[in-house]
């Protein structure tokens, strides 16, 4: 096969974003003739035809959605290297690009990534959320350049990665007030049969509390089990269960959901990792994490 020829790429990307030959021609200021001779270029540099024509439209075929999904991802970095240089005309900010994953609550998210926007030097901060594979798909291609989650990377991942702890804590119960009343008095008995919001399967300190629950010979009513950890947390804010969440930001949860801490454990933990694909954390944001997390987290 031929190189690519990506203003043939841009072509073809311009028409299918734009619906037919006759839009793009107007976005390209080309004619209707010369981009559709370029498509028939790329299409036998590349072996297969993208479109299928239906009566005048044209409709991007199997091999076309594929090839639009990388020239999606192309151009839109492209824009992404344009917008950097407009906005810093004399020279280009610090880029950190960390991703999130979402079993991690977002209050502590909020808590090891702040310290890096206060580093002297200019520093943009792009995060992403997501699955904790996916995630660590970006990371192993360099799109991340550390991916915080609340487990070190899985086993069977085939990713070179590196985990670095960055802390632990203890957790905490909470309920909206009317909730609270009920359950706060007998701590951690009274959530015997207590409504609870479980953390989904993927979060790493559900089967941990489910242990802590048999030893204290409780047993919960689950009523809701949730992989993201903000939408758990508006459902206990609304008075629908019991919820758990790192003691380390307990005060934030009271003070911007409203509601009450009814008791917490030092015998059921979170830990929040930075991972990496190198052994030595050298960027200076998360040099900076690293250092905040061990005073923040560790309680």
């Amino acid at each position: 096969m031929n190189a690519i020829n990506y203003k043939h790429l841009h072509y073809f990307w311009v028409v299918a974003k734009s619906g037919g030959i006759g839009r793009a021609s107007e976005r390209l200021h080309l004619t209707p003739q010369t981009i559709s001779g370029q498509i028939a270029l790329f299409e036998d540099v590349l072996g297969y035809p993208l479109f299928n024509r239906v009566g005048r439209r044209l409709e991007l075929n199997d091999a076309g959605r594929v090839v639009l999904s990388y020239a999606d991802e192309i151009f839109t970095i492209g824009e992404e290297l344009q917008e950097v240089l407009r906005s810093r005309p004399d020279g280009l900010p610090l880029q950190f690009r960390v991703g999130v994953a979402d079993a991690v609550p977002k209050a502590i998210a909020y808590l090891l990534l702040e310290p890096s926007m206060e580093l002297p030097d200019s520093l943009r901060i792009v995060c992403r959320e997501g699955k904790l594979n996916d995630l660590l798909a970006d990371l192993a291609i360099h799109r991340l350049d550390i991916v915080i989650a609340d487990s070190p990377m899985p086993a069977n991942i085939d990713v070179r990665g590196y985990n670095h702890l960055l802390g632990e804590c203890s957790v905490s119960f909470f309920a909206a007030p009317e909730l609270a009343k009920q359950y706060k008095k007998g701590f951690p008995k009274s959530l015997d049969g207590a409504p609870f919001l479980m953390a989904g399967e993927d979060a790493a300190v559900r089967p941990r509390l489910m242990r802590w629950f048999e030893k204290e010979r409780v047993h919960p009513r689950i009523v809701g089990e949730f992989d993201d950890g903000a939408l758990l947390q508006a459902f206990g804010e609304a008075g629908k269960g019991i919820f758990a969440a790192p003691s380390a930001v307990a005060d934030q949860i009271c003070k911007q959901s409203g509601v009450t801490e009814l008791g917490r454990t030092n015998l059921v933990t979170e830990q929040f990792y930075a991972i990496s694909v190198e052994r030595q954390l050298t960027h200076p944001a998360v040099v900076a994490i690293s250092s905040a997390a061990r005073e923040s987290l560790i309680r």
